[in-house]
């Protein structure tokens, strides 16, 4: 009996990240809690759920949602997730002016951005060099203006590219 109960405990156990894992893929209907309908999942990368509502796509941490009857439900209404992402876009979108800080990958200050315009961020890194990125190569955020280099490599290519 003693053996049974070890195998069964050990089923039950390796079952469980499959069943928390039930519910979580492309093409599911997201829910609010009452029933109405938020959007539908576009994307699953790691713990990381991208849904679609009738006016954005937001990406949103896996925990956020509970499995239930072929649906994930979800803590806000349409409405409101729509919101979220509209005030977080504004504020991202408000940190891409001149005179702001742009912080590189690590989170530490690259420089400040100099001009921009709808193609391209001119930054002024520390040093005082000028350098121009395609406005796709840096992001706004609610934190401030961020690029996918530290501020030694942004500095290493500026150099690079001057010899």
């Amino acid at each position: 009996m003693r053996i049974f109960v070890t195998l069964a405990s050990l089923s039950l156990a390796f079952a469980a990240p499959a069943f928390a894992q039930a519910g979580f893929a492309v093409g599911t209907p997201v829910t609010d809690v009452k029933g109405g309908a938020v959007g539908t999942v576009t994307a699953i990368n790691g713990d990381v759920v991208t849904v679609r509502t009738d006016k954005h796509e937001a990406n949103l941490g896996r925990d956020s949602f509970t499995p239930h009857e072929g649906k994930l439900l979800f803590s806000m209404t349409q409405a409101e997730l729509n919101a979220a992402v509209e005030k977080d876009k504004a504020a991202a979108e408000a940190s891409l002016v001149a005179g702001a800080t742009v912080n590189g990958r690590a989170g530490t200050p690259v420089g400040t951005i100099d001009s921009i315009d709808s193609e391209f961020v001119t930054v002024k890194l520390a040093s005082g060099k000028l350098v121009r990125l395609p406005r796709t190569g840096i992001a706004g955020s609610p934190n401030g203006a961020v690029i996918g280099l530290t501020a030694d490599q942004l500095e290493a290519q500026v150099s690079a590219t001057a010899q």
